[in-house]
């Protein structure tokens, strides 16, 4: 008995420090003679006072409290965006996220028309690469532009049932980006490594977990930093040819500051004041005290490699090379944004300006810091100094305003950014906020979001279910609150409740497209084909791939193959590089009765991903179908491998292993099914595998 899973997947949300005058009146004017190589580091999540050269923390990062010591540190440095994604594109474009148009980690892809770093640095004879360590830098959000190599080698599609965190540790990152750099030896090389390994949740490898048991963040900060030495040592003992090195974070990490656990709610010190070194050639040592900026960042290495950012017209970058004295007069501003719960929870969007340490923050109920004396934004000054927080908060940028343009969050997107914890949705925009909405007022609303998700993760599905209803209860309006809750009433097992829940946010206008298409998908799990076709045909006729692919399986459950095989065609159209389409034709075809095309579809989803269970189990259908036993055997081995709960592979297993000879495997996966799968779903099959193990181990 050989069977092709049906089972739909169900949706997944998934200090300031004393200022230290320059040692020297200013740095190095002009490019070198001969361009040297560069090399931009990033490390995620990394606080201003999180490296053991800021004076806090001692003997964290040896390796880059070597880089320091002979290089400059730049104590007064700003990201813009207190997310991964638009921060990195503010790095890479030298320009300010309302300039590029990356608001957030989902929903935004940079502009072909926006040249970055890499581009520029290709132009000018440089070979470029980059070497990324999680899912929001992957190449579909658009800042591959440019480099002959871009690894971010993390699969496409996903798993249905649990978090895969999409990310790769910093050895493994460093390990490829320092085999790239020495097969390009003689060439002119710009390399940009990003590690991840501070991201919450923090869970630093030995010696660092031992080391900072009470402070893993930390841990993850030194284990970062020992990932870093093949990359770094080279160059600072003099084996390398001249290189400037540019060391940064893309934003800190509250760690409970201003009742803030990670990132992405506020922009206060904590989260928005950032590491920022240079090493190498024309780089004298010190302590820099000037305002420097990430949008520095490109001109900076622009300026070192003898090349002229535009200087006109909307191109002109508003950034300046740190590679000379600190301009004269009042330093530029620093513009700053934290748009994520506004555009994923409909909360007040938050937008700020920094101006000779004062700070201000644009919110309903409005901030203003001066950083020199307030380092710890303690004191709110805005309503002792209305004027000077009026002046500042008037010069933000018209083109900053709200709302930002925001394409659709794909299921896919959404699910692994929560196996990171960003947690997005899609909220509706809002012509004004007031006081209820500023962020200042929902911390509590964020923690319980926050620890939603954890207690799902972690299997406490109970718990996560009434924490749900208390978010949809006390935030009605925010659609959030209904995609977590129908995750976890899914996850528990009670669909009926999770549709009824997701109607409910439908008829009141609150639903995303993501729910949209898990409202389908259960809706064909309980046998409402019809019903689920209409809730899909919206969002998929707006281009949603993955409302796309969920209307084709569910056309396909209803009988309707050549109705599913039109769409799953359009889509490959549209995208020609998604393997759940191609998964989605392996099922089709399957159903069908064409073997080949089910292998050979089946196999192109897993060249594009090798780690989609799905695909194999169908491989494996179709591979015996075939007449070829032991690898479908092997492709249902390997799907059970991926995915312990994929019981239709294990039946598959069990029964067909047992009938080639291979005993061991098959007890081994009919114990498993037997003892995990749902009774309500496979009562008869359970039954069938019970007899057949006992008739094996009669056997012996």
């Amino acid at each position: 008995m050989a069977r092709a899973l049906l089972r739909w997947p169900a949706l997944l949300l998934a200090s300031v420090f004393g200022l230290v005058g320059c040692s020297r009146a200013g740095l190095a004017e002009g490019p070198p003679a001969a361009p040297p190589d560069l090399i931009l580091i990033t490390i995620d999540t990394l606080r201003a006072d999180a490296p053991s050269f800021a004076g806090v923390h001692p003997g964290t990062t040896p390796n880059l409290d070597r880089l320091a010591a002979k290089g400059r540190v730049f104590d007064n440095a700003h990201a813009h965006n207190v997310i991964t994604l638009p921060s990195h594109t503010n790095i890479l474009t030298g320009l300010y996220p309302y300039q590029h148009g990356v608001r957030e980690n989902s929903g935004f892809k940079l502009r072909r028309d926006v040249p970055t770093l890499a581009t520029y640095l290709k132009a000018a004879g440089y070979k470029t690469a980059a070497f990324v360590g999680a899912y929001p830098l992957d190449s579909e959000f658009g800042l591959d532009r440019g480099f002959d190599v871009y690894d971010d080698r993390f699969p496409k599609g996903s798993r249905p049932t649990e978090f895969v965190l999409p990310e790769r540790r910093g050895d493994e990152v460093v390990r490829l980006a320092l085999a790239w750099w020495q097969q390009q030896k003689g060439s002119r090389r710009f390399l940009w490594v990003h590690l991840f390994d501070p991201h919450a949740p923090y869970d630093p490898p030995e010696p660092f977990a031992s080391k900072f048991a009470k402070e893993p963040y930390l841990g993850d900060v030194a284990a970062a930093d020992s990932f870093l030495a093949p990359l770094l040592s080279p160059h600072l003992e003099g084996k390398e040819p001249p290189a400037l090195i540019v060391v940064t974070g893309d934003h800190g990490e509250g760690l409970g500051e201003h009742g803030e656990l990670t990132h992405g709610l506020f922009a206060y010190e904590p989260t928005l004041h950032v590491p920022l070194l240079l090493w190498g050639v024309g780089v004298p040592p010190g302590r820099d005290p000037r305002p420097a900026r990430h949008v520095d960042i490109l001109p900076t290495l622009l300026g070192a490699a003898g090349v002229k950012p535009p200087t006109a017209g909307a191109s002109r970058l508003p950034g300046a090379s740190l590679l000379g004295p600190a301009p004269s007069g009042l330093a530029a501003d620093s513009y700053f944004e934290s748009l994520s719960a506004s555009l994923n929870r409909g909360w007040a969007p938050l937008r700020g300006v920094i101006r000779d340490g004062k700070k201000a923050i644009l919110l309903p109920l409005p901030e203003l810091y001066d950083l020199p004396r307030d380092p710890r934004e303690a004191s709110n000054l805005f309503d002792a100094e209305r004027r000077l927080a009026a002046t500042l908060l008037r010069s933000l940028p018209t083109e900053s305003e709200w709302p930002p343009p925001r394409g659709a969050i794909s299921e896919e997107e959404a699910r692994r950014l929560a196996a990171l914890g960003y947690i997005t949705s899609t909220a509706s925009t809002k012509p004004s906020f007031d006081v209820k909405d500023d962020p200042k007022r929902l911390v509590d609303l964020d923690r319980k979001i926050h620890d939603l998700v954890d207690l799902y993760s972690r299997g406490r599905l109970e718990e996560a279910v009434k924490l749900g209803e208390e978010v949809v209860k006390e935030r009605p309006e925010m659609p959030l609150g209904y995609s977590l809750l129908a995750q976890a009433l899914l996850e528990k097992g009670d669909t009926a409740a999770a549709v009824k829940l997701m109607q409910e946010a439908r008829k009141g206008g609150r639903a995303t497209e993501s729910l949209l298409v898990q409202l389908g998908l259960s809706l064909a799990e309980l046998g409402r084909a019809q019903e689920a076709i209409e809730v899909l045909e919206g969002p998929a006729g707006h281009g949603n791939l993955e409302a796309g692919n969920a209307l084709a399986q569910t056309l396909s459950e209803a009988g309707q193959q050549e109705a599913a095989r039109e769409t799953l065609a359009k889509l490959l159209a549209a995208d020609p590089e998604q393997p759940k389409t191609y998964e989605n034709l392996g099922l089709v075809a399957l159903r069908q009765g064409r073997w080949l095309e089910a292998r050979d579809q089946s196999k192109k989803a897993l060249e594009l991903n090798p780690g989609l269970p799905l695909s194999w189990n169908n491989l494996g259908v179709a591979l015996y179908r075939l007449g070829q036993p032991e690898p479908a055997l092997d492709a249902w081995a390997k799907a059970v491998e991926l995915d312990p709960k994929l019981y239709d592979a294990l039946f598959n297993l069990g029964f067909k292993a047992a009938e080639h000879g291979r005993t061991a495997q098959a007890r081994k996966a009919l114990e498993q099914f037997i003892a995990s799968a749902p009774r309500d779903r496979y009562g008869p099959d359970i039954r069938e595998a019970q007899g057949l193990l006992g008739q094996l181990r009669a056997k012996g």
